[in-house]
């Protein structure tokens, strides 16, 4: 009975396993409808969905539509029903399609002019309708540029969008930043003031311009503050078949400012290969009916993607801020390959002056008679600044390696999270088919969709989405993903961590009704990580300064400081490594009578080595013996070394973190040791040193020679033969030459740390030096130890603990009064009468 019972479970088992896998491949379950949860509210309503202006007349030609999920009167047939009526290709071919331009524009909002208070200047393209670059126009005290590319030293004459023109030899110039050395030109022959677009520009400096990599050529040598002479040709009208006129202009030179967001081939020498160039925070339908976004792809398979059309767009300008709008329609021809009805895609940029946030608005209305599920889709920026990407430690609270440009989020399930570029490549490399990351979906709980901000995060500035002034999260997106733009299989070893990354958006599926709009506004912060704007916008948590993070934010405190009076941040550090010095002087004090009475008990350390060779036990035995019974502690010299160690510590993190230390320079006078949070860069070499040592991440040195790690290597060397004990045998000699080597590596391995920690080193290293030379005046001449108690033939008299004031007087107070002897008791003085007072 029980192997009966026992065949039939088996059997049984089998069976059911069979059965599964036959019905797995043969007829898979329909998915459901991608349909999302509703994340906007309890009370039932669409989020971000707009009814038509004429909400009665729809609804008597259409039926009631309701919104929130609820069905209408008059059920209308679903396009992807299988019963639904298909279009022939006659009748495909019949539907009318829309007119789009057919060549892009640029639009510039914001200025670098100095008077109209703007903090950023960005360009948007309208191929795509995306962010092509954000340029930080912040001035500080002294009129320049408070966030300049700190890898440039070169004049800036602005950015063009330049390409080679189709009918002169030249760069057409596509766009003119207001306020920019290009816009403020003057004409001294031919034509009007200021580089104008649609200008060929075909010399700069007398040297022929062909390609944009000419032009960055011409003013390679230049400085900020000189002037250079253009030349361009001018036509009256595009569309002339005149010759064009020769305008000759004159430009004055500005430092580079800061490109925030610029395309990946744009790059200059931080260019790296594999990154891709992709507008930033562009946009694209997730879902129409049931056709959705694959797996792995940036827009609906059949659809013309939005990314590559060309927008309409129109530009609008108060006292308060300046808006571009653009909008494409998806005609009912492409609409139709997809399952869905005509479409217009609308989005708005606003930028106000005095301010790093770019005001955002997406819209998806239905254009078509029937009411439809659409969902969106928007990436976030890319191309970021990855400056000092080959030698800047940026620190994460993760324990992988940070990469230039991590992701970071957060929201109320999780908190503030990082995820790391170098990561992202990895998984990109371990799962081709599956490269996205990702961060919540619409099977998410609402706490884990609860969206507080969303952006790309670098070394001194961040650049993420936030929600409106009026929410204090993002509820609008069911789905969010992080991914690498690159191409990964040619990012070089050693570079990994200069992939650019971003991630994208996925808006919760509406029933928007004909005419109505699925509508979302949102806000994109682009700036610098101080901790006052990041607290203000909710990203305190992007500023990250680590285990040490109370030592470096003293310093911080005191470096400021220390700058509000001096008004150098150099200086700031030397007078600060001179307090910090100076406080530990009792310490270092006692550390070289240390020193001096190790030196003393080194002949009898001899002896015990010598006479326990082969005893490591008993020689450690008898070293501890002799310490104790001298009463020497050898780590008290240690102490003022490890009293440093937080401050190097808390100083190195204090420069990776702090925006203010950046770009902050030794003298003003010189463009040498012009960034405190980067190396001195003394001089280039990479011209003629091999890439192994002076690639950009390849390399161990890097592309510049830096003087000022030679200088502590150089100290370091002087400070061990000025006060090292010589040596007493071969391998107390052998110990001092490998201490000399182990210096250079040192230096080889701090080669590219920044310059303000070297000026610490150099400091510290200079009044050890001086300190030693003092102290060593001030030491006693006379020996430490009787020889008695190092051979063992006398003992140390053990000091007497020391009494406290408070115990001398309770003692004093305790003592009893002698009793008084009455006069008859008295004893008589010697001599008897003789002796007294006459």
């Amino acid at each position: 009975m029980e192997r009966r019972l026992l065949s039939f479970i088996i059997a049984s088992t089998a069976f059911f396993f069979f059965y599964i896998s036959m019905r797995v491949m043969f007829a898979p379950p329909v998915p459901p409808a991608n349909v999302a949860q509703n994340v906007a509210g309890d009370d039932g309503a669409n989020p971000g969905i707009v009814e038509a202006p004429d909400a009665d007349a729809v609804a008597d030609n259409q039926g009631s539509s309701t919104v929130g999920g609820d069905k209408a009167d008059q059920n209308p047939t679903d396009p992807s029903d299988d019963n639904a009526s298909q279009d022939d290709s006659n009748e495909d071919d019949a539907l009318p399609d829309v007119q789009r331009p057919e060549h892009p524009d640029w639009v510039t909002l914001g200025s670098m002019d100095p008077a109209s208070n703007h903090l950023m200047m960005v360009t948007l393209n309208s191929r795509g309708g995306g962010i092509e670059r954000i340029e930080l126009t912040t001035r500080g005290e002294d009129g320049g540029f408070k966030y300049r590319r700190v890898d440039v030293r070169n004049g800036y004459l602005g950015y063009f969008a330049g390409e080679p023109s189709p009918t002169d030899t030249g760069v057409l110039v596509n766009v003119v930043g207001p306020g920019t050395p290009a816009a403020t030109a003057k004409a001294t022959s031919g034509g009007a003031n200021g580089i104008q677009v649609g200008d060929v520009m075909i010399s700069v400096n007398t040297k022929d311009i062909t390609t944009l990599a000419d032009i960055d050529e011409a003013l390679r040598e230049t400085k900020p503050g000189d002037e250079v002479k253009i030349e361009v040709l001018r036509r009256t009208r595009p569309d002339a078949e005149t010759e064009p006129t020769t305008v000759a202009l004159t430009a004055k030179l500005s430092e580079h400012p800061l490109d925030l967001v610029r395309l990946a081939k744009y790059g200059g020498e931080d260019q790296v290969d594999g990154n891709l160039s992709r507008l930033s925070c562009l946009m694209t339908l997730a879902q129409v009916n049931r056709k959705s976004i694959a797996t792995n792809e940036f827009h609906i398979d059949g659809l013309s993607d939005p990314a590559d059309l060309i927008w309409n767009v129109t530009t609008a300008k108060d006292n308060t801020q300046s808006t571009a709008i653009f909008d494409l329609e998806m005609s009912a021809k492409e609409m139709a390959e997809v399952g869905g009805q005509p479409v217009r895609i609308t989005r708005t940029y606003s930028l106000s002056p005095s301010s790093y946030v770019l005001d955002m608005m997406v819209e998806v209305e239905n254009l078509g008679d029937q009411p439809q599920k659409l969902a969106y889709r928007l990436e976030g920026v890319n191309g970021v600044t990855m400056e000092g990407w080959w030698y800047s430690n940026k620190i994460t609270p993760s324990f992988s390696r940070a990469a230039a440009r991590d992701i970071v989020y957060k929201t109320t399930a999780e908190g503030h999270e990082v995820i790391t570029g170098c990561n992202l490549l990895k998984e990109h490399r371990k799962e081709p088919k599956d490269p996205h990351h990702g961060i919540f979906a619409e099977d998410d709980t609402v706490e884990a969709r609860d969206l507080n901000y969303i952006g790309v995060d670098a070394q001194y500035f961040n650049c993420s989405y936030l929600p409106p002034d009026s929410q204090l999260s993002m509820r609008d997106f069911r789905r969010a993903s992080a991914m690498i733009v690159a191409d990964e299989s040619e990012i070089r070893k050693y570079q990994e961590h200069a992939v650019n990354t971003s991630f994208y958006l996925d808006s919760v599926i509406g029933d928007v009704p004909v005419g109505g709009k699925l509508q979302s506004r949102l806000r994109l912060f682009a700036g610098p990580k101080e901790t006052d704007l990041v607290a203000r916008y909710g990203l305190d948590d992007t500023i990250y300064y680590g285990w040490f993070a109370p030592f470096a934010k003293i310093l911080v405190s005191v470096l400021h400081f220390l700058h509000s009076i001096v008004g150098n941040y150099a200086v700031a550090i030397i007078l600060l490594t001179v307090m910090v010095r100076g406080l530990m002087f009792p310490l270092s004090r006692k550390a070289a009578v240390n020193a001096q009475r190790m030196q003393e008990l080194a002949p009898e350390l001899k002896k015990i080595a010598e006479q326990y060779k082969d005893d490591m036990e008993g020689r450690l035995k008898a070293q501890r013996e002799l310490q104790r019974r001298v009463g020497f502690n050898p780590m008290a010299g240690c102490l003022p070394m490890f009293l440093q160690l937080p401050i190097f510590i808390g100083l190195y993190r204090a420069l990776s973190v702090d925006i203010e230390l950046r770009q902050s320079a030794v003298s003003q006078s010189t463009l040498w040791a012009s960034n405190l949070a980067g190396p001195d860069m003394f001089g280039r070499w990479d011209g003629w040193l091999m890439e192994y040592f002076s690639g950009r991440g390849t390399g161990w040195l890097g592309p510049y020679f830096n003087i000022l790690p030679v200088l502590v290597v150089a100290l370091f060397l002087t400070q061990q033969k000025l006060f090292m004990p010589p040596a007493t045998d071969e391998q107390t000699a052998m110990t001092q030459k490998v201490m000399g080597v182990m210096t250079l590596f040192m230096g080889l391995f701090f080669f590219r740390v920044p310059a303000g920690l070297c000026l610490y080193f150099i400091a510290s290293s200079l009044w050890g030096i001086c300190e030693r030379v003092l102290v060593k005046k001030t030491l006693p001449k006379s020996k430490h130890f009787d020889q008695g108690v190092i051979d063992g033939t006398a003992t140390v008299t053990a000091k007497q603990p020391k009494t406290s004031l408070a115990t001398k007087i309770r003692e004093q107070m305790g003592q009893k009064e002698e009793a008084v002897v009455t006069p008859n008791k008295r004893k008589r003085p010697p001599g008897g009468r003789k002796n007294r007072p006459q």
